[in-house]
């Protein structure tokens, strides 16, 4: 099957007609470049200047006016109930991303926070469902995790109070952190 012409803008409202649709977890839907199949499999190149939260578009234009929309994938998620603003805390405290709901809270599945949190008497529900947490304080970025005991050491120079970097983790995994401050308070 051919391709699809090549994305040109994202959509933040639904057109009049819809070509099809891709469906996209949470860690798919931060992008810049990237080549996406339709649920109807067909292909199409997304080239975006910057790296893009798509949580608040409903999709894609292609060069030739049709639209393809973004569904957000089911994923495993923790469903949390309890003392829900000491927990959402300790959930903040890792630079975990969390959905926060009035009554409860989502968090992606993760053994250790789990652990943590059941600990602090939380109640949680193994669930799947689309994941869209909090966007960050400025609302362009996204809360990048990492913790399970590992740390990371820097400095930064003189006048360049954030930074982004990447780094390992025990669990073999490569973590990148958005640009944030050190001395509490984080920039998305």
């Amino acid at each position: 099957m051919n391709d699809l012409p090549p994305a040109t803008r994202l959509l933040t409202n639904e057109p009049a007609s819809s070509h099809g649709s891709v469906t996209l977890d949470y860690d798919a839907r931060l992008m810049r470049r990237k080549r996406l199949v339709t649920a109807a499999g067909e292909g199409f190149l997304v080239d975006l200047p910057a790296v893009t939260n798509l949580d608040s578009y409903w999709g894609f234009e292609l060069q030739d006016g049709r639209a393809i929309r973004i569904v957000p994938a089911e994923e495993n998620v923790l469903l949390i109930t309890g003392d829900l603003a000491r927990l959402a805390w300790h959930i903040g405290n890792r630079h975990t991303p969390c959905e926060i709901h009035e009554t409860y809270l989502l968090i992606r599945e993760d053994h250790v926070l789990e652990g943590m949190l059941r600990g602090l008497g939380a109640r949680i529900t193994r669930v799947s469902r689309p994941f869209a947490p909090e966007s960050g304080a400025y609302g362009t970025g996204r809360t990048m995790g990492h913790d399970h005991g590992h740390s990371h050491g820097h400095s930064h120079p003189p006048g360049m109070p954030f930074h982004s970097h990447d780094h390992h983790s025990d669990d073999g995994h490569i973590h990148h952190h958005g640009a944030h401050f050190h001395g509490g308070e984080q920039a998305e």
